[in-house]
């Protein structure tokens, strides 16, 4: 049974967590500019998680991870799995392989990060994005911050991002909720108690920057 499990005494039978978890979870969707009732999420929503990103970056050095990657995007594209796996055996899809390892390989693990968003990013469509600054260059942070400032206020797009980021964090035209507070209160970026100790690192150590 899906989320269930013994209670404490099993006197008691099992109790069913899963749904008493998804409803304290509920959420509704709000209106849109003309107050009509929203009804369901843009089709192109997704939630990108850290492990996404480092699961593409990681395609880059296990030929495995790449060859599987390929055979399922040839199912998707109407093969089934035996024409996908004779095709990536034949001389030309090896020779595919290798021309998509190779490309892979010049960028790094950063470029590849900006390289998923560029991939996934499209308008109109609900973002939850955790961690996006994992494997990104401060320069990076910021570039990334500012193509979310762009997809959210030109293509109709929202994001919901849990980041440490001070780059971002400061770059992002966004409300910052600090989910260390109580009430989950709102708050300036520059309060943040991580944005803080980066301040007070560099703050005590100037002198080597003069």
């Amino acid at each position: 049974m899906r989320g269930q499990e013994n209670a404490t005494s099993n006197l008691y039978g099992t109790k069913n967590y899963y749904d008493a978890f998804c409803f304290e979870c509920s959420y509704c969707l709000g209106e849109d500019e003309l107050g009509h009732k929203i009804k369901c999420l843009p089709v192109n929503s997704r939630y990108i998680k850290s492990e996404d990103i480092l699961y593409e970056v990681k395609k880059i050095q296990q030929k495995q991870v790449l060859s599987d990657g390929m055979l399922y995007d040839y199912v998707k594209k109407g093969m089934t799995k035996e024409e996908a796996r004779q095709y990536l055996e034949s001389k030309e899809g090896s020779r595919q392989m290798e021309y998509i390892m190779f490309a892979q390989e010049k960028y790094s693990n950063g470029e590849t990060s900006m390289q998923y968003f560029d991939d996934f990013l499209q308008p109109d469509a609900l973002y939850l994005l955790d961690e996006p600054e994992v494997s990104l260059s401060p320069a990076n942070q910021v570039a990334l911050a500012k193509e979310i400032n762009d997809m959210a206020r030109w293509f109709e797009c929202q994001f919901i991002i849990a980041t440490h980021s001070p780059f971002m964090l400061g770059t992002l035209d966004a409300k910052i909720y600090n989910l260390d507070s109580k009430e989950y209160a709102i708050m300036k970026w520059s309060n943040l108690e991580n944005v803080r100790y980066f301040y007070d690192f560099f703050k005590k150590n100037e002198k080597e920057f003069e």
